[in-house]
C-alpha cells in the first residue's frame, strides 16, 4: 500500500519567507554573515503556543538578550508577521 502526506503549502511557503526574513534580520541586528550569527532558536510554533504577546516578546527578548543593538523594531514586526499563521503539525495521512 502507499501513503501520501499532505503539508499545506501555503502555509509552509508563508514558514519559509518568515525564516528568511528571521535570518536577514538577524543578520543585520547582529552585523555579521548569515554563517556568524550566535546559536539562536527561534521556534514560530513555540511562540504561537503563548497566551500573548507580551509572552511572546518577553520569549524573543530573552533569545535575543546578547544583541547590542536595538531589538524592539524586530520583535515587534516578527509578532506582526506571525499573527494568524498556523502551527506546523504534523502532516495529515490520507
Amino acid at each position: 500500500g502507499k501513503v501520501t502526506v499532505r503539508y499545506d503549502r501555503r502555509e509552509l511557503r508563508k514558514r519559509l519567507h518568515l525564516e528568511e526574513w528571521i535570518l536577514a534580520q538577524l543578520t543585520a541586528l547582529y552585523d555579521c554573515r548569515e554563517e556568524e550569527i550566535p546559536e539562536l532558536e527561534i521556534d514560530v510554533d513555540e511562540l504561537l503556543d503563548m497566551e500573548s504577546d507580551g509572552a511572546r516578546s518577553a520569549r524573543v527578548q530573552e533569545i535575543l538578550v546578547d544583541c547590542y543593538k536595538p531589538t524592539e523594531a524586530f520583535v515587534g514586526d516578527l509578532l506582526e508577521k506571525i499573527r494568524g499563521m498556523q502551527k506546523l503539525n504534523t502532516p495529515q495521512k490520507k
